[in-house]
């Protein structure tokens, strides 16, 4: 292989696992929309053997999993972590909506078992969108475990309607359900802004101006890839983690409009 580095790729630094589209809500906000219960998932082994390969030759500074709901398959984001931990890369990053089981003891030690592959940060997504779909219950109980065995940088990661600061009865009923959170004394993250795509545009249209062009805050440059992102099918960057090494995909990659 040319070791030589992809000009396009140099500047790597995040690497990001998209575990299963299979999604235990159907939220109305969703970007992705029509998400099923079940579906494909990322193979762990294979994951974890790519964030070993990259963090050799890039400098990776965080890796993330998330979905759908990443822990309908913790063993494998677990692999995906505790690789990432002993590669020494710094931050390892979980966003889940809490409710992947309803028996009380697999949930714990799902809990434990993302504090000992390395897991520290974690994300709870608990807002009015989630809540009208998936039951409180099980996702305190997570909440609790996870404070239990102390998971680092543990917060609840709400979706905020038109802004944090738009008064509109989704958000209202957002702060309500928060305060269940607050007092247990979990902190909340800034949370994210819904995006105009998917269910949103379906469900929420009347809270986006029609005329207006909405820009996806997620998007990066072609030319210029800082985090790369692995789908359940193990396709990145035009190539397939499962069919080629990743160090040979992400040297041969070049941008579309090339």
């Amino acid at each position: 292989m040319n070791t030589t580095m992809n000009s396009y790729i140099s500047n790597l630094n995040r690497i990001e696992f998209i575990v299963t589209s299979a999604c235990t809500g159907r939220c109305k906000h969703c970007s992705e929309g029509g998400n099923k219960g079940t579906g494909e998932h990322i193979n762990g082994a294979i994951a974890a053997d790519m964030v070993r390969k990259v963090a050799s030759r890039y400098a990776i500074k965080s890796v993330m999993t998330f979905g759908g709901e990443p822990l309908l398959y913790p063993d494998d984001v677990c692999m995906i972590h505790s690789a990432a931990r002993d590669a020494g890369i710094p931050l390892r990053q979980v966003i889940t909506n809490g409710f992947f089981s309803s028996d009380e003891a697999k949930i714990k030690k799902v809990a434990a078992d993302l504090a000992e592959s390395g897991v520290n940060d974690l994300l709870l997504s608990v807002d009015a969108f989630h809540q009208e779909f998936i039951p409180i219950e099980p996702v305190i109980i997570f909440a609790k475990a996870a404070l239990e065995v102390q998971i680092p940088n543990f917060r609840v990661h709400p979706a905020w309607l038109a802004g944090r600061d738009a008064d509109n009865p989704y958000n209202r009923k957002t702060h309500e359900i928060l305060s269940v959170f607050s007092e247990m004394c979990i902190p909340s993250s800034d949370g994210n802004v819904i995006f105009a795509a998917g269910n949103a545009l379906k469900y929420l249209s009347e809270y986006f101006d029609p005329d207006e062009e909405y820009e996806n805050e997620y998007t990066e440059k072609q030319s210029d890839v800082v985090a790369i992102s692995v789908k359940p099918n193990g396709d990145v960057l035009g190539g397939k983690i499962y069919k080629s090494d990743i160090l040979d995909i992400l040297q041969n990659y070049t941008p579309d409009d090339e």
